[in-house]
């Protein structure tokens, strides 16, 4: 298939936005946010601390009178520097975002947009990683893509089964906080995938501009399924 025809099938599948978060919240309550290396407020802030940037986010939400903060699908992001993870295998920086993430509380509820089953999980300790990490597989009228779920609680993986069937609105899982899910304020990485490339319970979730390409095309937009800007 090609990349504008599973883009433009993701966009069919629903015409209404699917939800990866309560949908007891309206989208008034959701505003974008801006973590580029562009937005000079966050310059300001020591991202290398997990308490200080979130205290930015929740500021930012309390401002806006916004339960959830939303936004990062190809943004340009420099609060990968503090952590090696993203640049010790690579000969150019990795700090190209290509997942949708939604800041909000720790211990939110995550639900199943679609019907699926589970693919893979896992435990991404790395400093700056997904720590818990769920990966659903889903199959829309004979197509098959996958959708990752990072920066969980640990309790989210445990007693999962590969292969476990979730219907559309079951719940899948809740947020993590600092102290599991890679060191950040609490927030889902939420990102569509084509093609695990054989991964398990964990995908690339930013990239260099040497593969920004081949990403866009196998992580198409989140929004797609979420229309947060619809």
């Amino acid at each position: 298939m090609e990349p504008e025809d599973f883009s433009n099938f993701l966009k069919r599948i629903s015409s209404e936005s699917l939800h990866v978060l309560d949908t007891s919240i309206p989208k008034t309550s959701y505003v974008p946010i801006d973590l580029s290396q562009t937005n000079e407020a966050l310059n300001l802030v020591d991202v290398s601390s997990s308490l200080k940037f979130e205290i930015f986010v929740n500021e930012y939400l309390t401002k806006h009178k916004a339960q959830v903060a939303y936004g990062g699908y190809l943004e340009v992001r420099t609060i990968y520097k503090r952590s090696q993870h993203f640049n010790s295998q690579s000969k150019e920086e990795r700090n190209i975002h290509f997942g949708i993430d939604l800041w909000c509380k720790a211990e939110t509820p995550i639900y199943a947009p679609l019907e699926s089953t589970i693919h893979s999980f896992k435990n991404n300790t790395n400093y700056g990683d997904y720590g818990p990490t769920i990966i659903l597989k889903h199959n829309i009228s004979g197509i098959e893509f996958y959708t990752l779920y990072g920066h969980l609680s640990l309790e989210s993986i445990q007693g999962l089964q590969v292969g476990q069937s979730f219907k559309q609105g079951d719940k899948i899982a809740t947020l993590g906080d600092a102290s599991v899910n890679g060191d950040y304020p609490p927030h889902l990485h939420f990102q569509i995938i084509k093609d695990t490339q054989g991964f398990k319970g964990d995908y690339p979730g930013v990239s260099s501009k040497q593969d920004l390409e081949f990403y866009k095309v196998n992580c198409p937009n989140p929004d797609l399924l979420l229309k947060l800007e619809n």
